[in-house]
Formats: C-alpha cells, sequence, structure tokens
C-alpha cells in the first residue's frame, strides 16, 4: 500500500477491491446468521463457505469476489496509489 493511501482517512479514499472484499464478506457473514436464526440452520453452511474462503485467500491471494469487483471497474489499494502519486 502507498503512502498516499494510507495518510488519507479512509473516508477519502477511493474504494478498492481489497475494501470492496472485507464489506462483501461481512455482509454475507451477517446475512447468513440472519437466515440460520430466522428461516433454516442449515444456512450457518453459508457462513462455514465465507470462512474458508477468506481462509484459503490468505494463503492464495486468489479470491472469486475480488475476480468480480475487478470486472466491475474496482482498481486493488496499490493501484490506486499509483495514480494519485502523480
Amino acid at each position: 500500500m502507498s503512502a498516499a493511501a494510507t495518510t488519507r482517512p479512509a473516508e477519502k479514499r477511493p474504494f478498492s477491491i481489497e475494501r470492496g472484499v472485507a464489506a462483501f464478506a461481512g455482509i454475507m457473514v451477517l446475512l447468513s446468521v440472519a437466515l440460520t436464526y430466522w428461516v433454516h440452520p442449515g444456512f450457518v453452511w453459508l457462513t462455514v463457505f465465507v470462512g474458508a474462503n477468506l481462509f484459503q485467500q490468505a494463503f492464495t491471494g486468489f479470491c472469486p469476489a475480488a475476480v468480480v469487483m475487478r470486472r466491475l471497474g474496482l482498481r486493488r489499494e496499490a493501484e490506486i496509489g499509483v495514480i494519485q502519486e502523480r
């Protein structure tokens, strides 16, 4: 992460893939817990899937949600930092 990206407050930085993945994972966990509680206990497996996906992403660097976000036009924080430093 560049110095330009870290010195700005989070609300002033452009929305990056890294922030998008964290937000998406948080939403999915909260949604799966709500579905488990109010709809069916089997939705707990969605929580397990999200957690396992985050775990494997930490080691491999591959995240399917990041691929989708990339195609939607989001950029990595490193790319945003390079653009801001010019």
